[in-house]
């Protein structure tokens, strides 16, 4: 079972950053853990697509013998970046464009935190 207010902390660390607009966690199989989509979007839509991409990314890529980073979604003016949280769960992020370099890593440690509290 997730301790899920140590998840929101997680969550609620990563909204405070200026350049974060949305992050939840969602798991493998399209549910929703913690953490508020997009305004707008549709919960359940939301949170099953990001899981599918994600699970279709990583199959896509299997035979290149190299581990997917992350997956990003490009959109005008915001990139939605979905990261593994382990074998149970993934991290979605939609963040500022222009801020996606100086913030990979920063998501990058929250997924690998998530992965120990899922």
């Amino acid at each position: 079972m997730p301790n899920i207010p140590m998840v929101e902390s997680v969550l609620n660390d990563l909204k405070a950053r200026e350049h974060v607009k949305d992050a939840l966690v969602v798991s493998r199989s399209g549910m929703h853990i913690a953490g508020s989509p997009p305004p707008g979007a549709h919960l359940e839509t939301f949170v099953a697509m990001s899981a599918i991409l994600l699970g279709a990314a990583e199959t896509a890529t299997s035979e290149l013998k190299e581990s997917l980073q992350y997956l990003a979604i490009n959109l005008k003016d915001t990139k939605v970046l979905i990261f593994s949280a382990g074998p149970k769960a993934l991290l979605v992020t939609r963040v500022v464009a222009d801020a996606t370099e100086t913030l990979l890593p920063v998501l990058g440690e929250s997924a690998k935190k998530l992965q120990g509290m899922l």
